[in-house]
C-alpha cells in the first residue's frame, strides 16, 4: 500500500525522480554516438582554437558528423522517450519503463529515422541561411531565426504525433507543421519551456543533462501537445454534434413536408 501524508509525498517525488532519470539515461545511451561527437565538438572550443580558427570553423566537422548520425540514433531514441512521456501524461504513470521505451524505439524507428533525415536537412538549410544573412543583412537573419523556432516547435509536435497517431511519415510532418502554425502560442510556449530547461541544464545545473533534461522536455512537450489534442477532439465532437442536430432538423422538416403533402392529397 502506498504511504500517505508527508511520507507519501516523499515517496511520489522519489518515484518520479527515478522515472525521469531512468528514461533520460536510456535516451543518452541510445544516442551515445551523438553525445560523444557533441562532447568532442564542445571540448575543441578552447580559447586558443577559437582565437586562431574561429568557433564556426572548429564546429564545422562535428556539426556535419552530428547531421549524419542524428537521424539514425538521436531521433529514434527521442521517439522512444516520447512514448514513455505519452504514458505519463495520459495517466499510465506506472507503465513499465524499459519495456515501454524499447517497444517505442523498435516500433517508431523507421518513421523517426525518415523524419529525422527531413528535419535535419531542414535545420541545416535554415542554419546556413541564418549564418549567411547574419553577416550580410541582419533583418533577414531574424526571419530565419523565427523559422528555426517554428521548425523546433514542429519537431516537438512531430514526436508527440508520432507516438500518438498511426499515420504515414509525410502526413505526420505535414500535420505537425499545421498544428504548429494553427496553434502558435501553444507551440511557442513548448519551445520556451523546453529551451529554458536546456539553458538551465547547460549553463546553471549541468547535473540535469544526464538525469533529467531530455525526459523533462519530452514530458512538457507532450503535455502541451495533449492540451492541443484534447481541444481539437472537443471541437470535432461539437462539430459532429452540430451536424447530427442539423441532420435531425432536416429530417424532421422532411417529415413535416411529407405529412402536409399527404394531408393535401387526402383533401382532394
Amino acid at each position: 500500500m502506498e504511504p500517505r501524508g508527508l511520507m507519501g509525498g516523499f515517496y511520489r517525488i522519489s518515484e518520479w525522480i527515478m522515472r525521469l532519470s531512468v528514461i533520460n539515461l536510456l535516451w543518452i545511451i541510445c544516442s551515445l554516438p551523438v553525445v560523444l561527437v557533441l562532447i568532442m565538438g564542445l571540448s575543441s572550443l578552447t580559447t586558443a582554437n577559437v582565437d586562431q580558427y574561429g568557433a564556426l570553423q572548429m564546429l564545422m566537422f562535428p556539426l556535419i558528423l552530428l547531421a549524419v548520425l542524428m537521424p539514425f540514433t538521436f531521433f529514434p531514441a527521442t521517439a522512444a522517450m516520447f512514448t514513455v512521456a505519452r504514458k505519463w501524461v495520459t495517466g499510465e504513470a506506472d507503465a513499465a519503463l524499459l519495456k515501454t521505451f524499447f517497444r517505442g524505439y523498435k516500433e517508431n524507428y523507421k518513421q523517426s529515422m525518415i523524419g529525422g533525415l527531413i528535419y535535419t536537412l531542414l535545420f541545416a538549410v535554415l542554419v546556413v541561411n541564418f549564418i549567411f544573412y547574419r553577416e550580410e543583412f541582419n533583418i533577414v537573419s531574424y526571419i530565419f531565426l523565427a523559422f528555426l523556432a517554428l521548425a523546433g516547435a514542429s519537431l516537438f509536435n512531430f514526436f508527440s504525433m508520432l507516438v500518438h497517431y498511426h499515420m504515414k511519415t509525410f502526413q505526420l510532418i505535414k500535420n505537425a507543421l499545421l498544428i504548429t502554425i494553427g496553434k502558435p502560442f501553444r507551440s511557442l510556449s513548448t519551445v520556451i519551456m523546453c529551451g529554458l530547461v536546456i539553458y538551465i541544464s547547460f549553463f546553471q545545473f549541468t547535473f540535469l543533462i544526464p538525469f533529467f533534461m531530455g525526459s523533462i522536455c519530452a514530458y512538457l512537450a507532450f503535455w502541451n501537445f495533449n492540451i492541443i489534442y484534447m481541444k481539437l477532439q472537443e471541437q470535432a465532437e461539437k462539430l459532429k454534434q452540430a451536424e447530427e442536430e442539423a441532420a435531425e432538423e432536416a429530417a424532421e422538416m422532411d417529415r413535416e413536408d411529407l405529412l402536409k403533402d399527404d394531408y393535401k392529397e387526402s383533401n382532394k
